[in-house]
Order: C-alpha cells, then structure tokens, then sequence
C-alpha cells in the first residue's frame, strides 16, 4: 500500500501550481550523484503566433498510468535512477509550468539521458491535450505522434 501511495505522488495530474521543489525531493536521496528536473513552460511564441495562454486537458486514468510506465521504463533502463513526473492540466498562463520530469541518478549522464527520454515519451504515449489559445484563434494540439 505504502508503494502504491508513494507512486502516486510521484507520477500525477495535477490542476495547481506545480512545486518544482517538492518534485525533485521525492527523486532525491543519499546514492544521487545527479538529479535532472526538467521543466515544460508555457510560451508566448509559437511558430510566429502570439499565444495567450493554453487549455490542458487529460484522459486521466490513462494518463497517470502512462506516466507511471514512463517512470517504470526509466528506472529499469538507467539502473539505480528514480523518477518523478508531474503534468498540470486546466488554464495555464504565458510562463506557467506545464510539466516537470525529474530523474535522480548516480551519474549525471544518466540522469540527464532519462530526463530527455521521459519527456519525449510523454509527448508519444500519454493522452494529454492542450489548447492553444492565440490572437487569432484557437486549436488543439496534441496527436501523439512524438517531439517536435
């Protein structure tokens, strides 16, 4: 149970303020010789478009365990490495924080190796959808088709 609990905070939607520190603390720990938190922030400019802020939203269930699988493949692919995701969803404004991924690791390049994988998988695997909302318009994005 402690497990499943623990799990839980480490890989969640959430709709508040993502607190980055409170993040990387659960990642961090006595065998880490590097901890790498990645931050995905909201920006202004966008292929030459002005944006005004974004609209996340999620298929939850599905995407929390994604996320833990993420965490899961991490872990067991960068031995003795611990990772930590966390995606707000609802109304974000310009420099808001959409996404933290953090990787505690013994080595540093592994740790920032994993980060760069988390959140590539993230934007393949995990049914989360923002909208954007520009001067002229709005859309959705989010295909799942991987980096761009």
């Amino acid at each position: 149970m402690r497990e499943h609990a623990e799990r839980g905070q480490r890989f969640r939607i959430v709709t508040e303020p993502i607190d980055v520190g409170q993040t990387v603390a659960l990642v961090a720990g006595p065998g880490m010789g590097a901890v790498v938190p990645f931050l995905g922030m909201v920006r202004e400019w966008t292929n030459g478009k002005r944006t005004l802020y974004l609209e996340y939203d999620a298929y939850m269930d599905m995407a929390e365990r994604m996320l833990i699988r993420i965490g899961e493949e991490i872990e067991s692919r960068w031995t003795g490495s611990r990772a930590a995701i966390v995606h707000r969803i609802g109304r974000l404004e310009i420099g808001d924080i959409a996404v933290v991924v953090a990787v505690a690791s013994p080595h540093r390049a592994d740790a920032f190796e994993a980060s760069r994988y988390g959140i590539e998988r993230i934007k393949q695997v995990v049914p989360i959808w923002k909208k954007e909302h520009w001067e002229d318009g709005t859309a959705w994005i989010g295909h799942q088709l991987g980096p761009r």
